[in-house]
């Protein structure tokens, strides 16, 4: 019995004892309030908060306040991404203060379907931001990446204003099909073809309003994006508005420039009086040469002139560039709008590029920051004035004898007062004077008696949807619906004084008129699932698997042959002929369609040993049945070597990695919708029952086994880094071999094309 009572006494004791414990536990336990700021006092919206040493936690509501219990002496961990991780000990009421981390902001890369860790870069892979200090009028985004990433060439394709350039990643490796990169901007994947007064999709986008650029250059890193990427990829992110802005309402700013451009350089000629000198020792005072030189006044005066015809038609190019932003956020919704005006005069008279550009991005957050909702839209009008390149080489050989204008009978009645090399025509009694088909024309007059020119106008919009699914927060499903629809057309009208010859005449006795047209939109919608997961914080993974489907649609309008009406001829000039030709108009229709499945697994072990490994495959209406599709699949091994025991006491070198890479993508641009099917087209005429039929013939032949054109390629490559990456930089020694290359041939006897696969480029 006594033994008895003292097991119970003990046992009640060790009951009080436990909660006089958890009494006194749940004393020291309280209940914090917190508001979580930027330096400049704005709210961050979605910053992640927890008790150190445990994993669950809370995130900031949409004014960066927070509710928390913790136990006294504990301490709070605040995380965001692009700020430094803050570690502050408890209290009842908190305000913390996060500051912007530079290096994560730049560590974290835009690749295909998401982003990366620079450090987990398997393939090899540039990004850059614009430089704020690199000042000018950068008129397209080509001229943001001119010069400054390494394998990537940008070269100007002919220097007129707002002009498109030839843009190359590692070098071209097609005969007939395209060389271009893909051009990927906010995740929508651009149609290369572009229209009339749009350069290349790069020009859509007003430089003012870009990010960063990335450019995806070996297989490996490509090989997500499948059969459009064996050239390359340039991902193009644009910029949004910042969280938590709206604390302090709307933000608005303005950047503009003026840009001054001349001539650098021109070619030394002879002036008027050396000329003469030259062709009277040349061919005699007494030649028809030497009489040639100069003009006759209407009084029968012979006169000379000194014009440096280079003057003429060069100027110095005054070009402004305007932008206007606003920024800012509505409690869960942050914004950024803006407006563009760029003026880019050409230094050769009478070119000139407009363009207007508006933009706008929603990044609402919703269902407590699990669902991210990305709305952009882009809108562009450009207008394009172009030169008549001819001028140029004009102005060098021009006879400076003679003046721009002269009032001369025959120059003001067959050129329009503008002076020309000219003879007596044999062609018609109505116009006895012709150009001189061999001399050179009037470089004034081919500017100004031409008026080409080109107005486009486009508009691209997507919604981006990421839904972080509630209690497995692991597992992100992401979905983009996207458009791009342009239209384009450019006119050329010739005065009827134009020098465009025939037989020792102008062409068109009235003038010329002539236009064509090009509309089109291209529809995108790309649903994936994306599954992020620390293991032991050994292992890594981050798998992905979606589907994508495009559709791109053309339509183009000819005007041929347009000529002016008996009102637009100067008053006295007889008609040559009574029925210039009628008008014509031709209009052309064309679409394909890319449907596409695509997995990418990244694996990281001890934050050291990387593997990556892609499979995308692509399915296009611009193949036959039986070869339509095809798969493209990569692989890629990487080692931070800097990560090993054995080289952490290395202070000097910040970064050491190796990177092995395998992959195959594919190449169908380039060549026609429906390269599987036969067409015909019209023929001559053929004597058949005593009357003159028109026939047909056939244009294209098939080759029943056409298939996609594929490239190869593996690369080798090594990252490193100085003084914290201050200094930093990669080699890369890559072999890339194109084969099954898609080429347009010739076929003998019938003349006509034939689209298949040839022959191979390494």
């Amino acid at each position: 019995m006594k033994q008895v009572k003292i097991k119970t006494s003990f046992r009640l004791m060790a009951l009080l004892l436990g909660l006089f414990l958890s009494v006194g536990a749940f004393a020291q336990q309280i209940t914090v309030q917190g508001h979580v700021k930027d330096a400049t006092g704005e709210a961050i919206i979605g910053a992640t908060v927890r008790i150190v040493g445990q994993d669950n936690g809370v995130i900031t509501d949409f004014d960066g306040n927070f509710v928390v219990k913790a136990n006294q002496g504990q301490q709070l961990q605040v995380s965001y991404i692009g700020y430094k991780t803050k570690n502050v000990a408890v209290a009842p009421s908190l305000t913390i203060t996060l500051e912007e981390d530079a290096q994560t902001l730049s560590d974290v890369v835009v690749i295909g379907y998401g982003a990366v860790k620079k450090n987990d870069l398997t393939g090899s892979v540039t990004a850059i931001r614009p430089d704020s200090e690199n000042h000018g009028l950068n008129v397209n985004a080509q001229d943001m990446i001119q010069g400054k990433i390494a394998g990537v060439s940008v070269i100007s394709n002919d220097g007129v204003p707002g002009g498109g350039a030839q843009i190359r990643i590692r070098g071209g490796s097609s005969l007939n099909a395209s060389n271009d990169p893909l051009i990927v901007i906010d995740g929508f994947a651009m149609d290369s073809k572009g229209v009339k007064g749009l350069a290349n999709p790069l020009s859509m986008v007003n430089p003012n309003d870009i990010e960063s650029f990335t450019v995806l250059k070996d297989a490996s890193a490509t090989a997500i994006y499948g059969s459009r990427a064996s050239n390359g990829v340039i991902i193009i992110t644009t910029k949004k508005g910042r969280l938590g802005q709206g604390n302090n309402g709307p933000r608005v700013s303005y950047s503009g420039n003026v840009s001054v451009s001349s001539k650098k350089k021109t070619f030394e000629v002879l002036d008027g009086p050396m000329y003469m000198e030259f062709i009277k020792g040349l061919y005699g005072e007494d030649s028809d040469a030497y009489r040639s030189l100069g003009w006759v006044d209407n009084n029968g005066n012979k006169q000379y002139a000194d014009t440096d015809w280079q003057d003429e038609i060069y100027r110095t190019a005054i070009s402004t560039d305007h932008n206007l932003t606003v920024t800012g956020g509505l409690k869960n919704m942050p914004y950024r709008v803006s407006v563009g005006y760029t003026n880019n005069q050409g230094i050769v008279k009478t070119s000139k590029f407009e363009r207007y550009t508006a933009s706008f991005n929603l990044s609402p957050s919703l269902l407590d920051n699990h669902l991210k909702l990305n709305i952009n839209g882009k809108g562009m009008i450009a207008k394009n004035r172009y030169a008549d390149g001819d001028a140029i080489g004009a102005a060098k050989f021009m006879d400076p004898t003679k003046p721009v204008k002269a009032d001369n009978d025959i120059y003001n009645r067959y050129f329009g007062g503008y002076t020309q090399w000219y003879g007596a025509s044999d062609v018609d009694a109505n116009w006895p004077y012709g150009v001189n088909r061999d001399a050179t024309k009037n470089p004034v007059s081919l500017l100004e008696l031409k008026n080409d020119k080109a107005n486009s106008k486009t508009l691209i919009g997507n919604i981006e949807a990421d839904y972080a699914i509630h209690g497995f927060e692991d597992l992100h499903l992401h979905i983009n619906a996207g458009m791009d629809i342009s239209t384009g057309k450019q006119t050329t009208v010739w005065s009827p004084y134009a020098v465009k010859y025939e037989n020792s005449l102008p062409t068109n006795y009235y003038g010329y008129n002539k236009w064509d047209k090009k509309d089109t939109y291209n529809l995108q919608l790309s649903m994936y699932a994306q599954y992020m997961k620390d293991f032991n914080k050994a292992h890594h993974f981050d798998i992905m698997a979606g589907y994508e489907w495009q559709r791109f649609h053309e339509k183009t309008d000819y005007y041929n042959t347009g000529y002016y009406q008996k009102e637009y001829l100067v008053p006295d000039m007889d008609r040559p002929y009574n029925n210039p030709s009628a008008d014509l108009v031709t209009l052309y229709k064309t679409e394909n369609y890319l449907v596409s499945f695509f997995g990418r697994m990244n694996y990281t072990l001890l934050d050291r040993y990387l593997v990556t490994f892609t499979l995308r495959d692509d399915g296009s209406s611009r193949f036959s049945k039986n070869n339509r599709w095809g798969l493209f699949p990569s692989v890629a091994l990487a080692w931070r070597i800097t990560e090993e025991d054995f080289m952490k006491n290395v202070n000097w070198l910040s970064n050491l990695k190796l990177r092995l890479s395998y992959g195959v993508t594919g190449n169908c641009d380039g060549i026609g919708n429906y390269s599987y099917a036969t067409s015909a087209t019209t023929g001559g005429y053929y004597f058949y029952n005593g009357n003159y039929v028109q026939g047909k013939k056939l244009s294209s032949l098939v080759d029943k086994n056409l298939k996609w054109e594929k490239s190869y390629e593996w690369n080798l490559g090594l990252d490193f880094g100085f003084i914290d990456n201050r200094i930093n930089g990669s080699v890369e020694f890559y072999n890339k071999t194109s084969k099954d290359l898609l080429y347009n041939k010739t076929t003998p006897l019938t003349g006509a094309t034939v689209t298949t696969n040839i022959g191979e480029v390494n």
